[in-house]
This record gives structure tokens, sequence and C-alpha cells, in this order.
């Protein structure tokens, strides 16, 4: 069912979360186990949860001993080759605890372009949650180029949600909402709820994310949560640290109205 407010947010039974690299890599790898308990609550209670993670690339950087994101599409692969194995590990990890096993899901924008990899993507997708496995997805780094990369996870999270047919994606970041400004500057007030079809009018909206490890911003995850509600999705935008609440129906973050 897909819920038309918070309040009916326990109600889900498909749940695509998305997370991004400034908030489950470096100093912040410790916020991987509470994200691991909400989900394994949503899962607990019957949903079906799909997790959207970034994060290959940063959690690989320290082993190929680099100390900022590199810029070059050959060392990014390099580094995403290496951290989407230790970051898969990690979050397996941490399921071991409630005896849920993890799948590994790599994509490209071409795979969810064309009709032959996007319904194999689908059909794998749909097994995996009927067996109660947790998809774990990302995008596919090491072999994706400039011409044919989602540009971000959360635009990639909301097709995934779109692929699946989920009732509700949660898009988690470093920040606790959305907001009429960035929340740095005076003046920032925070959107609590978005109707279905507000082009948000006066809202200042960042395209650039705070830690320097991800792509995302507000932008994106403005663009993912419409591309997502127009598809009959409700979205939720929060922090990573917020996400228990998120996924109990508490009053936080920035709510998206789907379309009915």
């Amino acid at each position: 069912m897909t819920p038309r407010s918070r309040a009916e947010i326990h109600a889900a039974r498909r749940i695509v979360v998305k997370v991004g690299s400034s908030s489950i890599s470096g100093e912040n790898a410790g916020q991987i186990a509470p994200l691991v308990d909400a989900l394994a609550g949503a899962h607990g209670r019957g949903a079906e949860v799909v997790l959207v993670s970034s994060g290959a690339i940063a959690t690989g950087m320290p082993y190929l001993r680099l100390d900022a994101r590199p810029t070059d599409l050959a060392t990014q692969q390099a580094a995403a080759s290496v951290g989407q194995n230790l970051l898969v590990f990690r979050y397996q990890d941490s399921l071991d605890r409630y005896d849920i096993v993890a799948g590994q899901v790599l994509l490209t924008a071409g795979d969810l372009e064309h009709e032959t990899p996007r319904l194999n993507a689908q059909r794998a997708m749909d097994r995996l949650l009927a067996l109660r496995i947790l998809p774990i997805v990302n995008e596919n780094d090491t072999v994706a180029t400039h011409e044919i990369r989602f540009g971000d996870n959360d635009r990639l999270a909301a097709l995934v949600a779109e692929l699946i047919g989920a009732d509700l994606l949660v898009l988690l970041s470093d920040v606790d909402a959305l907001y009429t400004r960035p929340p740095h500057l005076e003046g920032a007030e925070r959107i609590a709820d978005v109707p279905f079809g507000d082009e948000l009018a006066g809202v200042e909206i960042g395209s650039v994310g705070r830690a320097g490890v991800g792509t995302g911003g507000a932008e994106t995850k403005v663009s993912a949560a419409r591309i997502a509600a127009e598809a009959g999705t409700a979205v939720l935008i929060t922090a990573t640290t917020l996400v228990d609440d998120a996924l109990a129906g508490r009053e936080v973050g920035t709510w998206f109205e789907p379309a009915r």
C-alpha cells in the first residue's frame, strides 16, 4: 500500500532506502549499524526492503592511498572495485545480527534504459525480495562511463523504486530535510510537506553535497523525488541519523506526496 502520509508508512510493503557516501564512509562508517537496525526493523514487520547505497569509491579511497575523490574515470573505477567489496562486507557483517542475507545488485544507466536488461533486473529483484533477501543496489562504477552514468544514486534510487513498484522511497543524506534555502544560511526554514505537482517556487535548492565525497545535493534529491512521486511512490527526504524515525512514520524530514 502506498502511504499517503507519514502515519501510513508502517503499511508500506515495498520500501527503497537510499544512503549517500558521506553518511556511511570515512569517519561515518559507524552509521552502518544503526542504518541496518532501522532496515531490519522494517524487514521484521514484513516489508520488502531494498537499500541503494553509494560509497564504493569513498570506501575504496583509503586503500588506494587517496586523500580526495579521484577525478579521472580509471581511478574512480579502481576505487569502486576495491570499495564495493568492502562496503557489502560491512553491510552483511551488520545484517548477520538479524539473520538477514544481502544480495548485491550493480546497475548502469543502460541496464534500465533497454528492455531486456531492465526486465532481467526487475525479475532478479522481485525474486530476491520474494526470498526475503535484502538487495543492496549501487551504480556499477567499475564499468560505467561518463556517458552512461546515472550521475548520482538519488536518481538511481528513484528508478529502482519505479522498477519494482515501491510504495515508499526514503532518501538519506547528512541534512535532516529540504529547506527553503541552503540550511546553513540565515532564514532557512524546513519544508515539511510538498504536495504533488508543487514546483517549489521561490525555494533555493543547492546542487552540491557538503561532504565532498559524493555527487548529489538537494537538487538531485528533489529531482529524484519528483520521478518517484510521478510513478506513484511516496518519498521522504531526511538525514541518515533519523532513518529509524523516518521508517517509524515520525514527523521528520520532507514528505513528497505521490501521484494518485
